[in-house]
């Protein structure tokens, strides 16, 4: 008997010990994705965290969701577009009141946005758009000028290829994610630029998908297929750019002197880089989108209008200036 006795008290043990993780476990969750004291809830579906510039993006959504007290739902895609729908279908099931979300590729949202649409729910676009005929799923983008910033680019390589008196420049290009909106974009501005430049000639552009290993795999390619035919090397990110370089001095060339290497993104890894001469010129783009994504969510959803694209003011930091002034870029 007391044996059974034991046994009997050790299994209601159990039992008890299995309801009170349970009972913590739904806790926790429910404080995750509650608005708590919060005056509204916002739902943000990021790419990834692929990229300095990615984790600062990140972080500014997070320290300015606090800063104006607005509860925060986040998920990250990990570089899948399933992932991003998934997670904006569980941010309407939850009732959130606006939608945030970074869309990896710009195809293929027509349907989870509708749902949103239909729950009432409004979507602000961050960094990237999309391609969709129906111009009413989203409210607005925040993010760069990609065009302008592809342009930037080629607009200082004909300024270097004339202080350097050069008569044919040989670029190579590592573009980011196909079919994303700056890969697109930062191609397109890139070469409007360099359009009517006849000394200017693209001898390849390859698909770096914005990350540093496959930006070090991109340039030991294309060393191997141009060699010392490459005067320039046009990258998309500073990530792409970074794997890119020891690619190029393990060729035995000087990054910055034999090739001209031009990045965009701008993070502090990559300004050091710039100091030092390796990389020759870099255009700003700053994930710092925060203040702009948190003070557009509380005009929607107060009712007002909101512009349809909302750009940040960006720079250009290159070897034709003073680069001992650049403040810390904190990402």
């Amino acid at each position: 008997m007391k044996l059974k006795n034991i046994r009997k008290a050790k299994s209601v043990s159990i039992i008890l010990s299995i309801l009170a993780i349970a009972f913590l476990f739904v806790s926790c969750k429910k404080t995750d994705t509650s608005k708590d004291d919060k005056d509204l809830l916002l739902g943000f579906s990021q790419v990834g965290s692929e990229s300095a510039w990615r984790i600062g993006n990140t972080n500014d959504i997070k320290e300015k969701a606090d800063e104006y007290n607005i509860g925060l739902m986040l998920e990250n895609a990990n570089q899948k577009q399933e992932n991003q729908i998934a997670a904006i279908r569980r941010f309407i099931a939850y009732k959130v009141d606006v939608i945030a979300f970074s869309p990896i590729v710009e195809e293929g949202w027509e349907n989870v946005l509708t749902e949103a649409k239909e729950a009432g729910i409004p979507v602000i676009l961050v960094d990237r758009d999309i391609s969709s005929d129906q111009s009413d799923l989203t409210a607005c983008k925040i993010g760069a000028d990609f065009y302008k910033e592809g342009r930037k680019a080629g607009e200082y390589l004909i300024r270097k290829a004339d202080d350097l008196k050069m008569e044919d420049v040989n670029i190579v290009e590592i573009a980011g994610t196909e079919d994303s909106t700056p890969m697109r974009q930062r191609r397109a501005g890139f070469k409007a630029a360099i359009a009517n430049d006849k000394r200017m000639h693209i001898l390849k552009s390859v698909d770096g998908d914005f990350l540093k290993s496959r930006g070090a795999e991109c340039m030991r390619t294309l060393l191997e297929e141009y060699g010392d035919k490459i005067d320039v090397v046009y990258s998309h990110n500073d990530e792409m750019t970074l794997g890119a370089i020891p690619e190029i001095e393990k060729a035995g060339y000087t990054p910055g002197e034999d090739i001209i290497i031009i990045s965009i993104d701008g993070g502090q890894e990559a300004i050091d880089v710039l100091k030092s001469g390796k990389i020759n010129c870099i255009v700003e783009c700053t994930p710092k989108l925060g203040k702009e994504v948190m003070e557009t969510v509380i005009k929607l959803k107060n009712g007002e209008e909101v512009e349809k694209v909302i750009h940040p003011e960006e720079e250009v930091f290159s070897d034709e200036q003073d680069l001992s002034d650049i403040a810390p870029r904190g990402y």
